[in-house]
């Protein structure tokens, strides 16, 4: 690791039990604070989460808004009635034609968000902690120098403290010490919990599928430079576990996010675009079936371009 990451680590690492809700309240002043969860098909997990940010943050948190991305079950009713505003994703910025994923949930959260501060956090969490927010909070409000702050915490799975973020190991990890060293002191670099300054998150572009996370680390690092990230410790996060299917659709929009990122940068030189095809297999009576599935990712431009 380089020696100026392990001294970011030291310096820019806290713990969410470092920041007490009661001082960042003092601290806030005229800061506003939104907190986004893009959801789809959460119905079950949605309400909670609200709830607990509704409960426990009042006073410091402005507004809940919650980006329904197309689910086919309720989620959007049980968000609205635990006291979030909703937004169904095709009808934000009607003149841009809809596109797929989490990243375009986010992206069009800025423009119906007011919040100088944005969370961002995943809305299938159980067991949710308002710490999950308020620790992505306390490094924003007490240093204006700080523009974005990510979480890592545990990711338990099947009886294991850290049986969690396969993709972040087996891909995630090496592309970043890789390729952007500068960033390998995150500890959860996919981690769906951040916060960051308005003013720079409206001047990054976003990309739209589960690469989202990776193409912000890498874009906020090049516009602000790594003293500007922090990161908390946030303890633990349980969500409901992906399958192997799942996860290789996600690896591989990560390593097209990486992709597209090295050669914006000059990094690598390529004589034809990658396939935005994952062949996958099930075994059948007759062998294998395979499945094709569209791993294709696109990107939005930064919001401050786009004309209201």
């Amino acid at each position: 690791m380089l020696p100026e990451v392990q001294g970011w680590l030291r310096r820019r690492t806290s713990s969410a039990r470092d920041w007490p809700l009661r001082d960042l309240v003092a601290a806030k002043g005229e800061t506003t604070v939104s907190v986004v969860l893009p959801a789809r098909d959460e119905r079950e997990t949605v309400g909670e989460i609200v709830g607990v940010i509704r409960r426990e943050l009042d006073g410091l948190v402005d507004e809940i808004v919650v980006i329904d991305s197309r689910s086919a079950d309720d989620t959007a009713l049980v968000a609205a009635r635990a006291g979030a505003r909703v937004h169904a994703q095709d009808e934000i910025l009607p003149q841009f034609a809809p596109l797929d994923g989490k990243g375009e949930a986010l992206w069009k959260s800025l423009a119906v968000t007011t919040g100088d501060l944005v969370v961002f956090a995943d809305a299938d969490i159980r067991k949710f902690r308002a710490s999950l927010v308020f620790g992505l909070l306390g490094p924003l409000l007490a240093d204006p120098t700080v523009v974005y702050a990510k979480g890592c915490y545990d990711r338990p799975l099947n009886g294991a403290p850290n049986g969690g973020g396969r993709v972040t190991e087996l891909v995630a990890r090496p592309l970043l010490n890789l390729h952007w060293p500068e960033l390998a002191g995150f500890v959860q670099p996919l981690a769906g919990e951040y916060a960051g300054r308005r003013s720079a998150l409206e001047r990054v572009p976003f990309l739209t599928g589960y690469g989202v996370e990776l193409g912000l680390l890498i874009d906020l690092l090049e516009l602000a430079g790594l003293d500007a990230f922090a990161q908390v410790d946030l303890g633990s996060r349980e969500h409901a576990p992906q399958s192997t299917e799942a996860l290789g659709g996600m690896a591989s929009q990560i390593m097209l996010a990486a992709w597209s990122r090295l050669e914006r940068q000059g990094k690598i030189r390529t004589r034809g675009e990658p396939s935005p095809w994952l062949a996958q297999f099930s075994r059948s009576a007759d062998g294998h079936d395979v499945i094709e599935r569209d791993i294709g990712i696109a990107e939005r431009p930064p919001m401050l371009t786009v004309a209201g």
